[in-house]
């Protein structure tokens, strides 16, 4: 399924027929299974059949163990499966034995999340971000993926390339990461710009968080619209990782109260740990937002799972701590009875498809993003005419009159303005 041509550009177009094969150790992985279908689905792969081996440890050479691997052979001879795909993250070694036992095709989680954001990336960065994990996943597996991972490609499959070809895959690859590092660095620099930018303007930022496909695109397109800033819609479907490339809409509630609303790349169980390296420097944007909103699909029987995979990625980023409001999104889809059952924490229940709650999500952000607000009356000298034109485009003044000293302002701040222009405060 994952082919890669000179540049290291995914190639697609083939249909796959694939197995599912999980190993349950000391918890339930039903959830997990359940996911990774679903995840096949989004890489555009026909899930013919399942497999689960109850096991006390992985065995080092196939994972699942001898005996059921001769069972998952006959399984794919008998479903005219040309694929499988594991839930769990295989070493090189383990991907050649298996391919070698089977006679078709193996992958592993971490390799359907790479192919599926690569296919989805569009901006350069979230490009740049895909490959750079493709790269560090790659390099040292190429010997247990043959071929199919050297440098100019030829698809899951195909065998051994060589040692003095391995040498040259090695060196290209690491020459590639290199440059990709020094790209992703530059645009981490531009970013940090935008964001000083953006502190010293002292518009709050909230950040959309959560789950793939809990509704947070969603979310964003309808504050867009009662912000009546349509045209700004972001992309949204129904599907796993439906969007990657991380969106920012400044979102105006009145004349007095706007804030920046980024849209995140969602979340997902075992989560490679190159994705979540590679896209750090957009994460980053998490970290500095003065607000989450945790998204939260309500019709998921296991939500409670999705919010524990979420908070523990939050975590490993350093976001852990942010202060956050839960919503419980989707709630059309949720019965009477499921409504009465208490989510694991107090959140909004909010439907971004009809509305419903909406007004309660607005005025949750309101009260945590402008709780410091206070009117404050500021003479502004006629030669400071910066400041009189930022507080116009900052908010709309409750009195504004023109005397002598300068232009006075009765108008509506929060603590970072008023501390900023204290030296203009107004004794009346």
């Amino acid at each position: 399924m994952l082919r890669f041509n000179e540049e290291n550009e995914v190639l697609t177009g083939e249909d796959y027929r694939a197995i599912l094969v999980g190993i349950q150790l000391n918890e339930d992985i039903s959830y997990s299974m359940e996911e990774l279908a679903g995840l096949a689905e989004a890489a555009g792969v026909e899930v013919i059949g399942e497999m689960i081996q109850n096991k006390e440890r992985p065995d080092r050479v196939t994972l699942i163990g001898k005996g059921k691997v001769e069972e998952l052979s006959e399984m794919c001879a008998n479903m005219e499966a040309d694929t499988v795909i594991f839930n769990d993250e295989l070493s090189g070694m383990q991907l050649r034995n298996l391919e070698d036992r089977l006679g078709v095709r193996v992958i592993d989680r971490t390799i359907l999340i790479l192919d599926i954001f690569a296919a989805r990336a569009t901006s350069r960065e979230g490009k740049l971000q895909v490959e750079l994990a493709q790269l560090q996943y790659r390099l040292p597996r190429l010997l247990g993926f043959g071929k199919s991972l050297s440098r100019l490609g030829g698809g899951i499959g195909t065998r051994g390339p060589g040692e003095k070809k391995l040498e040259t895959d090695r060196r290209h690859i690491a020459r590639r990461m290199d440059e990709i590092k020094r790209e992703l660095a530059e645009v981490k620099a531009n970013r940090g710009v935008q964001r000083a930018k953006r502190e010293r303007s002292g518009i709050p930022v909230a950040a959309l968080v959560g789950y793939t496909n809990s509704g947070k695109s969603a979310i964003m397109n309808r504050l867009l619209a009662l912000s009546e800033k349509e045209e700004k819609s972001v992309f949204e479907k129904n599907m796993l990782f439906a969007t990657l490339d991380t969106s920012q809409r400044l979102i105006r509630l009145d004349s007095n109260h706007e804030f920046i609303l980024i849209d995140t790349v969602g979340f997902v169980s075992k989560l490679p740990h190159s994705l979540i390296e590679a896209f750090k420097a957009t994460l980053e944007e998490v970290r500095y937002a003065d607000l989450l909103i945790h998204v939260v699909d309500a019709s998921y029987e296991a939500c409670e799972f999705h919010i524990d995979v979420t908070e523990k990625v939050l975590s490993e980023i350093g976001a852990g701590d942010k202060e956050t409001i839960f919503v419980y999104n989707k709630m059309d889809l949720v019965d009477g009875a499921a409504e009465a059952v208490l989510f694991g924490r107090p959140g909004i229940e909010l439907s971004a498809l009809t509305g419903q709650n909406v007004d309660e999500l607005i005025g949750a952000i309101r009260s945590s993003l402008f709780s410091d607000q206070k009117m404050t009356r500021l003479l502004i000298p006629y030669h400071r005419g910066d400041i009189s034109s930022y507080l116009c485009e900052k908010a709309k003044p409750e009195k504004m009159e023109y005397r002598d000293e300068g232009t006075y302002f009765e108008i509506s701040l929060g603590e970072a303005d008023r501390n900023r222009l204290q030296a203009f405060c107004a004794d009346e």
